[in-house]
């Protein structure tokens, strides 16, 4: 009874938080995450009490996300209306509220399987944690970062799974899967304490399950499926990484340089048609209104090339006063045409507008990006339609993480782009970025390219398998054929209602097993 203290059990918790967020990029140590699961089950089920069971959930949620939110701090060494300490009070109050889910999931759990360990407990925990993520992804807007599903990217086996029960279903089994390792361990540990005539079987049950529990997860995790082939008559995706740290990207004293970065690495024109992608708000250019700028692109580009690059659009009003922005995307083509224009609309809160900002900014705090004008929100998923290509989906940067809302549902793109700006977010949040980037990528067997100034730059192929990628801090460039489409997966016809139904399955079985133990 180790756990049955508080004061033991709750620095215990947070040890095992800390152990979870390990298995996220760029450590992947997700056995770690497994373990640290385990043991947060094994906690709850000896917590005895509804509130030491939510404690229990509460700090484990501490350590989970101060691990892995730590790249926020970061952010804020590159402004300079805040101190640079504030980013470590910003992470540490985000993860004092976001450790709530946790605590929700903990708390119902242990009141459906009425405090006592075993099955009822582990799908109890399973089904509450999957719908704390889904929770979590839409309240006061929406933090998606970092589900548990994430620790899965180096393992495309595992990702599609995601095409039927999209990310949070597959957040749910990871949870079930490392209950169901529990109670295994806790069966052989059982069984030693059998008498002799008996304790040969025991053992050997527990074995074989302990067996083919890792057998059936070593099934999922071995990347069977070739790689998706490129489209027969498809253009060539030609991706840039500037490597443009953001300590550069708005001074004014590097802006020759940071142009000449892009434009160097956006190659030469060539027999086969191609897509150039630049990182979000690539240009500090008004390309609506700076032709001179649209006629120095289009230069660049053959005359069946295309180039999809991330600026800002700017609305004033009658007295000419700056009143809002947008974070925008362009599709030009060789005779400076726009083609399209898409505006993010998934914004961050406090990074590209600044919530109830007259109360706040009285208080000294201001956004992160640089600016005056809070960024106005576009009108959700979209897409861009590029000649010989189709219609392109567009999704700016952190619009990427939430799943189900990335797809413009009644016009299915040809692929989606995912312009991005990652240079702010440390050695931590890049990884961390492209793993929800690849989760998208197999939920909706959908290719997705990534473009960033200091990475990581990728082309996604439909079973969130690496085709190419540019390491962090590196300047370079990828050119690959565009990789063949794919039919719309169940999870793409059906969004969310799939996950929510595996949820429903995992706490029927909770409900079920607790009546049987009764």
């Amino acid at each position: 009874m180790l756990l049955s203290g508080a004061p033991r059990a709750y620095p215990f918790a947070f040890l095992l938080g800390l152990a979870a967020a390990c298995g996220f990029a760029p450590l992947c140590l997700w056995p770690l995450t497994l373990v640290a699961l385990a043991g947060l089950i094994a906690a709850i089920g000896q917590a005895g009490t509804l509130r030491r069971a939510a404690g229990l959930g509460w700090w484990f949620g501490l350590g989970f996300f101060c691990l892995g939110l730590n790249w926020i701090a970061i952010a804020f060494t590159y402004q300079a209306a805040m101190p640079a300490w504030l980013g470590w009070v910003a992470v540490v109050l985000l993860s004092l509220f976001l450790a709530l889910y946790p605590a929700l999931a903990a708390a119902a759990a242990w009141w459906i399987a009425r405090g006592r360990p075993g099955l009822a407990l582990v799908c109890a925990f399973a089904g509450c944690w999957l719908a704390a993520e889904m929770l979590r992804a839409v309240l006061l807007t929406g933090f998606a970062w970092n589900p548990i599903a994430a620790i899965w990217a180096p393992l495309p086996g595992v990702l599609r799974i995601t095409k039927w029960i999209g990310t949070y279903g597959l957040s749910g089994l990871s949870v079930a899967y490392a209950g169901l390792l529990l109670l295994l361990f806790r069966y052989g540990v059982a069984a030693l304490r059998t008498p002799a005539s008996d304790r040969a079987r025991r053992l050997g049950l527990a074995a074989l399950g302990v067996g083919a529990a890792l057998a059936g997860g070593t099934l999922f995790a071995v990347d069977w499926a070739a790689p998706d082939a490129p489209a027969p008559a498809g253009p060539l995706l030609h991706v840039v990484q500037p490597n443009i740290g953001q300590e550069n990207k708005w001074d004014e004293a590097h802006s020759a340089d940071n142009y000449r970065r892009l434009t160097g690495l956006s190659g030469m024109p060539g027999a086969r048609p191609r897509i150039i992608f630049w990182p979000e708000v690539a240009i500090p250019a008004q390309l609506e209104q700076d032709a001179l700028t649209r006629r120095a692109l289009a230069n660049l580009l053959g005359p069946r090339d295309l180039l999809l690059t991330g600026a800002e659009t700017v609305r004033f009003n009658e007295n000419g006063d700056l009143v809002a922005a947008a974070n925008s995307l362009f599709a030009i083509d060789a005779d400076a045409r726009i083609l399209g224009r898409y505006d993010k609309s998934h914004l961050v809160p406090f990074g590209e507008y600044l919530p109830m900002r007259p109360l706040l900014s009285h208080l000294g705090l201001s956004r992160l990006a640089p600016g005056d004008a809070d960024f106005d929100s576009g009108p959700g998923p979209g897409n861009v339609a590029l000649p010989g290509v189709g219609p392109v989906g567009v999704q700016i940067c952190y619009e990427i993480i939430f799943s189900g809302q990335v797809i413009d549902r009644a016009n299915r793109p040809r692929f989606l782009f995912n312009p991005s700006n990652d240079a702010w977010f440390g050695r931590w949040g890049p990884p961390q970025h492209l793993a929800q980037a690849r989760l998208r990528a197999a939920e909706e067997a959908m290719p997705i390219v990534r473009s960033t100034p200091t990475g990581i730059s990728a082309i996604i192929d439909t079973d969130g398998r690496l085709l190419a990628s540019l390491p962090w801090r590196t300047a370079g460039a990828i050119e690959l054929p565009l990789p063949e489409a794919r039919p719309p997966t169940l999870f793409a016809r059906f969004g969310n209602l799939l996950p929510a139904l595996v949820g429903l399955l995992l706490l029927a079985i909770g409900f079920a097993s607790r009546r049987r133990a009764s």
